[in-house]
């Protein structure tokens, strides 16, 4: 399925599964509805960055750290689609394996972008628990323009 700013969903799963809550998540991030998005984490829910750069945060514990780190996220990325997106399911019910790419602008410099992620994702009772994000630091550098990147600083 193909996403962008202006997509809406005919075919989305059943919303409190781990598949429909991604999805969800995916559709409020392009509509840059970033509250909303946190309002699918569970409180105690943690983001962990495994390929996170030096200075970087590696692991986010609690919906508020999350909250924090994604505030800043639109000063930075222009999110305008997500034309790649496979669910993957797992032999655990609540855990979903979701390969994807992003496409953008990078504010700072207004050139365009192109990320692509593995997340493994845990959903219980219909929030975000465990959402581990594989993404390339270097791809990431290179859209932030160099070593100052959004998310260099931060505590590790």
């Amino acid at each position: 399925m193909t996403y962008d700013s202006s997509s809406t969903r005919t075919d989305a799963p059943p919303a409190s599964t781990p598949e429909g809550v991604f999805r969800q998540g995916i559709d409020l991030l392009l509509a840059k509805r970033f509250d909303a998005w946190i309002d699918l984490w569970a409180e105690g829910g943690v983001m962990e960055f495994p390929f996170a750069p030096p200075g970087a945060p590696c692991r986010l514990e609690g919906k508020a750290a999350v909250s924090a780190y994604m505030t800043a996220y639109p000063d930075h990325i222009d999110l305008t689609a997500i034309p790649y997106v496979e669910v993957h399911r797992t032999g655990d019910p609540d855990v979903v394996v979701v390969e994807m790419r992003s496409e953008g602008r990078a504010v700072a410099t207004g050139h365009p972008f192109e990320m692509s992620y593995v997340a493994v994702v845990t959903v219980e009772e219909g929030l975000i628990t465990h959402y581990r994000d594989y993404w390339n630091p270097l791809t990431a550098l290179e859209i932030a323009g160099g070593a100052d990147a959004p998310f260099v600083g931060a505590a590790r």
